[in-house]
C-alpha cells in the first residue's frame, strides 16, 4: 500500500479498518445512519486497487445518483495521489443499462433499446387496452401499471 493510502488509515476507527482492509472478497457492512459506511467502502475500493486489484475488475453500486456521485467523487480524492484510476461507481439501473447495451445482444436487445420512463409505461398500457377493448371503468391504466410493476 503506498504511504498516501497507509496514512488515511490511521484515520480510520478500528471496526472501520478492519473492514477496510478484510481479505480481498465481498464484504457486507451493517452499520447505523451516521456510522462512516460510505467512507468505509470508499476506502475499502482505494484499498483494493492500491494492492493490484484492477479498476476493470470493480463495480460499485448504490441505489441513487447523489450517492452514486459523493462515492465516486470520494474515491477519486483517495485514488488520485497515488496515481490510480477509479473503478466504474453507479446506480443499480445505470450499471444495469451499461451491462444491457454492452452484452444484451446475446439476450437478443439491440444495444440502443429505449427505456420507458413512467409516462411512456402509461401510455403503452392505455393504448394496449384501447387496442384489447378493455374498458377503463373495470381496470385503469394505472392500475394495470401498478400489477404489473
Amino acid at each position: 500500500m503506498s504511504a498516501d493510502l497507509e496514512h488515511l488509515l490511521d484515520d480510520l476507527n478500528p471496526a472501520q479498518r478492519e473492514a477496510v482492509t478484510a481479505g480481498d472478497g465481498p464484504l457486507l457492512v451493517l452499520a447505523g445512519a451516521g456510522s462512516g459506511k460510505t467512507r468505509v467502502i470508499a476506502y475499502r475500493i482505494a484499498w483494493l486497487l492500491q494492492r493490484g486489484l484492477s479498476p476493470r475488475n470493480l463495480l460499485a453500486v448504490t441505489f441513487t445518483n447523489k450517492a452514486s456521485k459523493e462515492m465516486a467523487r470520494r474515491v477519486d480524492e483517495l485514488l488520485s495521489p497515488a496515481g490510480l484510476r477509479s473503478p466504474f461507481i453507479a446506480t443499480f439501473h445505470s450499471a444495469c443499462v451499461r451491462i444491457l447495451r454492452s452484452h444484451g445482444s446475446h439476450l437478443g436487445l439491440p444495444s440502443h433499446f429505449t427505456i420507458y420512463d413512467e409516462d411512456d409505461r402509461l401510455a403503452l398500457v392505455k393504448e394496449c387496452m384501447k387496442d384489447g377493448e378493455l374498458a377503463e371503468r373495470t381496470f385503469t391504466p394505472s392500475a394495470a401499471v401498478h400489477r404489473i410493476s
